[in-house]
């Protein structure tokens, strides 16, 4: 990667991870939190403070990406910084758990994944475009792992309304850093005009956008039982699970990087996302069948987390290859779309699969959507690797 490249790469990153910090950092706190102020009781109106974020964003990503695609990426993502920021302020203001999920609802309409992936395709050649994505991947997984340890620290000092105001002034650093650290992009992408319908069609795009829309549904319904079952099986308390996240995302990332600069460097892509999703499938496989002990449940974490982040990276470099360039911040937008409804429709379906049948059947029923996944990715052929904003296809058998 020239200079420009890891520029670009890595101050994106910086700015999905300093947006996504405020994000985290109150997750582990606030249900013990909302306990405290009116109608903070019911878990129903928590749960919605808690979603509420990933709908708002779900439905405005497309509008973001297709934005970015007309006037530009920066003042895209500028200005979803801005709403988020206010959202956090709004937040941090709110007495009662109505104004908090209006505050949580701003947050979300700052839609910017759709735009940062795009211009991180806009800046990096198609042979290092996975890389960069892994970057992004890398920035999440650390972000998330770090308010693990961080948030319960913070909660005693500052409270909740401190970690919201600690977003907001997060989110404000981050439009320093898009200003003046990231580098400049074009006022103008060229024009969308002809190419929506086929976005919108490709089959070899809906195959991608069914590709995270599954595995982001995995993640949200594992982590519906996940940390019960660390409590309980591992018999670990919640303020020390931080010691299997951290150790195991990680080591995750250590194992992630060398098949994927192998892959891209050898063009064997297909063969390195196919093989990850069988290790999404065998993590399922071994928490129901081997996931009695606190040791198992950490392998099966590390195998899982593995496969994840090299996804994470493969799904949207892959989107940026087959989109055409004009289009691009569109298609990542359904993509992005395609993400949030999968934690939607993961929280839903762990919830009621692990209320009528317990853990191991929300084990099972994740397995059984990542072989159905598998089934479809393994008609993939290699993507041709061609130079930035050409289009390339992933022809089927």
């Amino acid at each position: 990667m020239t200079a420009l490249e890891i520029r670009a790469s890595v101050s994106l990153a910086s700015i999905f991870a300093l947006r996504l910090l405020g994000l985290f950092l109150i997750l582990p706190v606030f249900a013990v939190y909302a306990q405290s102020i009116p109608g903070g009781n019911d878990p129903t109106w928590v749960g919605l403070a808690l979603g509420i974020y990933g709908l708002t964003q779900g439905v405005l990503q497309i509008p973001y990406g297709a934005a970015s695609d007309r006037w530009g990426r920066k003042p895209v993502i500028a200005a979803g910084l801005v709403v988020f920021a206010i959202g956090s302020f709004v937040a941090a203001a709110a007495d009662d758990i109505f104004w908090t999920i209006v505050g949580r609802s701003i947050q979300g309409a700052g839609a910017i994944s759709a735009a940062v992936t795009a211009s991180i395709a806009d800046a990096t050649r198609d042979e290092h475009r996975t890389k960069a994505m892994a970057l992004v991947g890398a920035s999440v997984g650390l972000t998330f792992a770090g308010s693990l340890v961080v948030a319960p620290a913070l909660y005693p000092v500052i409270g909740v309304k401190g970690l919201f105001t600690l977003t907001g002034i997060l989110v404000i650093a981050a439009i320093g850093v898009l200003v003046w650290v990231v580098p400049a992009t074009p006022r103008k992408v060229a024009s969308a005009r002809g190419h929506t319908g086929r976005v919108w069609l490709d089959p070899q795009l809906l195959r991608l956008n069914v590709g995270i829309f599954v595995l982001h549904t995995v993640l949200m319904a594992m982590f519906v039982v996940l940390p019960s079952l660390l409590v309980t099986t591992g018999a670990l308390p919640l303020a020390e699970h931080w010691k299997v996240y951290l150790p195991v995302v990680l080591l995750s990332f250590a194992l992630m990087m060398k098949p994927l600069m192998i892959a891209e460097r050898r063009a064997l892509i297909r063969p390195l996302f196919i093989g990850s999703i069988v290790l999404v499938l065998a993590a399922q496989v071994g928490l129901v069948l081997y996931g009695g002990t606190l040791l198992w449940i950490g392998v099966w974490l590390l195998v899982f987390f593995t496969g994840f982040n090299i996804l994470e990276a493969c799904l949207p470099s892959l989107v940026s290859r087959i989109a055409p360039a004009s289009a691009r911040g569109f298609a990542l937008g359904i993509y992005n779309t395609a993400q949030a409804l999968g934690l939607f429709a993961g929280g839903a379906l762990g919830g009621v699969v692990a209320q009528r049948w317990g853990a191991e059947a929300v084990f099972g029923s994740a397995a059984m959507l990542t072989a159905a996944w598998c089934l479809v990715a393994v008609g993939m052929r290699e993507v041709p690797i061609k130079g930035v904003g050409e289009p390339t296809s992933i022809k089927s058998h």
